[in-house]
């Protein structure tokens, strides 16, 4: 699985590509810790699900993770296109729809975490 990354306006933004299931979730989290390492303070993720078409519970677990992370050292985390019912449907199962910021846009997205 690849993970694209890039920043906009400090808020770094991954979109995983293809299924973010068993192994391949090494992918990501290898991604996010890299990426947690190079910030010192309040990092804003952004997690860009357009290309996903699967996750399964650890996916969902390294994201929890990650988020948990984050907020403990003051940032925020934000997805966006969650539309995949695959994707969907596990964060609404699980009841974390609640802990991860939804937007519509990336716009939205990054006008919110940065403001």
């Amino acid at each position: 699985m690849a993970v694209d990354i890039r920043q906009r306006d400090d808020v770094i933004i991954l979109k995983p590509k293809g299924k973010v299931i068993g192994r391949s979730v090494r992918d990501l989290s290898s991604a996010i810790n890299e990426e947690s390492a190079k910030i010192s303070d309040a990092p804003k993720f952004l997690f860009d699900f357009a290309d996903v078409s699967m996750m399964d519970s650890s996916g969902l677990g390294t994201l929890l993770g990650a988020h948990v992370a984050i907020v403990q050292k003051g940032g925020r985390v934000a997805v966006i296109n969650v539309s995949e019912k695959n994707v969907k449907s596990l964060i609404i199962r699980s009841r974390l729809i609640s802990t991860f910021e939804h937007f519509e846009s990336e716009d939205e997205a990054i006008a919110a975490l940065t403001g």
